[in-house]
């Protein structure tokens, strides 16, 4: 694929994410990491002392320890529920960046199961790669800590404190600079593993390089990227919508399914879409926002959603259709999954991208250019 290397190939982006291996790759990764929040969560707020009865009638599909409250050991497991999510995306979005730099280089034939497995291989970086910065970040704290306390000892603490006070200003702003490519390494690892196969210390090397050699780069992109992706998955959702409204005017016409099938749908998808859950996260959006009109259009749109595309149900169900409600909803849960997964794949490819721009623009490195390990071994 012929790229201009520069600004313009961003808008590739959405198209080239709107696969269907890239995108299954995230919602497996985000189902499965859904899941494992899901129970752990539940675990965490049943040991806070809440019953599960509690727990699904006020948070149902989406529990949250954070909103409820609970003893440190319940956090801990919170947080490692949080932390195995976050993984879980940094593999995916490897998996995806594989996939786009064989496309870009011409092989439109790389399948799940090669990026899976290039994954396997090439896991370590994306561990720790964060967590060697995040080391590095921590040592420059503690050596602070201890040339302070060096500044205690009497009479001759305040000149040992004072006289190397130049190199504190340097580790300082080397210690802020560190704590930058932190962040940006959670951005940009996955593309440099995914396109260079690199180990953890070429990651932290090309994490360093680019943001100090492509800050604004960075930022323009992003400024480019981040609403080109929400306004690719707000047409993709769209889209989702009005098919899924499609189906039940259809099913549900009183020649075929009728009532019968607005009763179904109306219970999974309160299930899945619960209308009092989002209806507090707008109305507490609205408590907490100085923008106060864009909020209250956004509770009108809200119910507006509601009342077009999710029927109410109002007469009971039998005992089969709840279990067909039940098989609905879990569809439901996957499509909701794939408005997320279309985000992050756009991001992803978005940054592999980037990722060639800048090797192109600073080294003048081409990469599609250099023979990665599957064409070494097929010599």
């Amino acid at each position: 694929m012929n790229l201009n290397y520069d600004f313009r190939d961003i808008f590739k982006s959405p198209r080239l994410a709107l696969s269907g291996k890239k995108i299954w790759i995230f919602v497996f990764a985000n189902f499965l990491s859904y899941l494992i929040y899901f129970i752990i969560n539940y675990l965490a707020l049943s040991l806070s002392g809440y019953t599960l009865i509690e727990i699904w009638k006020t948070q149902g599909l989406y529990p949250c320890l954070l909103i409820m409250g609970g003893p440190w050991y319940a956090l801990v497991l919170f947080w490692t529920s949080i932390l195995f999510w976050i993984y879980a995306i940094q593999l995916a979005s490897t998996a995806v960046s594989r996939i786009t730099y064989k496309q870009l280089k011409g092989d439109e034939f790389y399948s799940i199961n090669d990026s899976w497995n290039f994954v396997k291989k090439h896991w370590h970086p994306l561990i720790f790669t964060s967590a060697s910065l995040g080391l590095i970040t921590l040592f420059f704290i503690l050596l602070s800590v201890f040339l302070a306390l060096l500044g205690k000892i009497p009479f001759v603490g305040e000149l040992i404190f004072s006289l190397p006070y130049i190199l504190y200003l340097f580790g300082s702003i080397f210690t802020i600079y560190t704590g930058l490519v932190f962040i940006i390494s959670f951005i940009y690892s996955p593309s440099i593993v995914g396109t260079l196969e690199e180990d953890t210390m070429g990651s932290v090397f090309n994490n360093y390089a680019i943001t100090w050699g492509q800050p604004w780069r960075i930022i323009a992109y992003h400024f480019i990227l981040i609403p080109l992706a929400c306004f690719s998955v707000g047409i993709y959702k769209l889209v989702s919508f009005f098919a899924i409204k499609l189906i039940n005017i259809v099913m549900g016409h009183e020649m075929l399914m009728g009532s019968k099938l607005t009763g179904i749908f109306g219970v999974a998808s309160n299930i899945v879409w619960p209308k009092k859950l989002f209806s507090s996260i707008a109305e507490n959006f609205t408590t907490c926002s100085l923008f106060c009109d864009s909020t209250c259009n956004m509770g009108m749109h809200l119910n507006a959603f509601f009342d077009f595309f999710i029927p109410i149900n109002s007469t009971n169900i039998s005992s089969l259709e709840n279990v067909a409600a039940i098989v609905i909803a879990f569809f439901l849960i996957i499509i909701s999954i794939s408005f997320l997964s279309y985000f992050l794949s756009i991001f992803s490819v978005g940054e592999t991208i980037m990722f060639i721009i800048f090797r192109s623009k600073s080294d003048d490195d081409n990469i599609l250019l250099h023979k990665d390990e599957d064409e070494f071994d097929a010599e």
